[in-house]
């Protein structure tokens, strides 16, 4: 009796071909749109978005178009999916690695494969000591040293040859008229320095925020307690902008290593560092106590 193969088992599908397993991911929004839509539902135009990140602006509307070929490589499109993400407030690090799964994986997870086909390092063997520059280096210092002697002798005996020369007196009794010391110079202490403008005092029941561009010019957004906006715009180098409300002074700083801030009349120092994107609220009271 021979035993043949059933038509229902060959057309069943087999466990290593699940279907529909790429539908969640085709369905979920691209990396451009994400930003997009972060962009707009923040507040902010595509203008604002280069100036704080300060990636151009044909550059992003390309990215919000998921065109990344205009990025100059994955290096630098990564970078500014990063920046992009962390002014409009999504989560660069997912968009990031979203962008790798599409492009090849990050450059971490090919750098041992390169760095095994790279070859051995050769390593430069270190070369033999020039003596002859130093001989000459030991023959100029020691004639350097003779030359300072010789003129230093000379000075001294100068200087003891006119100590020794008899004095005039005042009578012919040949008595030495007394060695009046020459006055000491009055030293006069250093001016003190200049002091940094005076910060006006803060009412205790309102919040004062005053940020000073003093090394670079940044872009500041600025928000009142009622979420009305104050200032939106560049603070070039040198200039500075005040804000007060009896709530609340909420702020995005583009370049936080540039602008300097005082709070409720205390220095903060710099908001924080070379183009960090800083996000801070400021209230009532004592900025360092809270």
């Amino acid at each position: 009796m021979t035993i043949g193969k059933s038509p229902d088992r060959e057309n069943a599908p087999t466990s290593a071909q699940p279907v529909g397993a790429a539908e969640p991911v085709a369905d979920a929004p691209s990396i451009g749109r994400v930003l997009s839509a972060a962009r707009i539902e923040a507040g902010f135009t595509v203008d604002q978005v280069s100036s704080a990140t300060r990636v151009r602006v044909p550059i992003v509307h390309a990215i919000e178009e998921d065109d990344f070929g205009r990025c100059g490589g994955d290096f630098y499109a990564r970078g500014h999916i990063r920046a992009i993400a962390q002014l409009v407030g999504v989560d660069g690090e997912a968009l990031v690695a979203r962008y790798d799964a599409a492009h090849g994986g990050s450059p971490a997870s090919k750098r041992p494969t390169e760095l095994i086909e790279s070859g051995p390092i050769k390593v430069p063997g270190r070369g033999r000591p020039n003596w002859t520059i130093a001989m000459v280096t030991a023959i100029v210092v020691v004639v350097g040293v003779i030359g300072f002697n010789l003129v230093s002798g000379k000075s001294g005996t100068g200087t003891t040859g006119s100590a020794s020369a008899p004095l005039p007196s005042g009578s012919g009794t040949g008595s030495v008229a007394p060695v009046v010391p020459a006055p000491t110079p009055t030293v006069q202490p250093p001016a003190p320095a200049p002091s940094a403008p005076a910060i006006a005092a803060a009412p205790a029941d309102k919040v004062t925020v005053k940020l000073v561009a003093e090394k670079d010019t940044s872009w500041v957004s600025a928000v009142d307690g009622s979420g009305k906006s104050l200032f939106q715009n560049n603070i070039e180098e040198g200039q500075d902008q005040t804000f007060t409300d009896p709530k609340q002074i909420k702020l995005v700083i583009g370049n936080a290593g540039a602008v300097h801030v005082y709070v409720n009349g205390k220095d903060l120092g710099a908001a924080g560092k070379n183009g960090q994107v800083v996000h801070v609220t400021y209230t009532p009271g004592d900025p360092q106590a809270g």
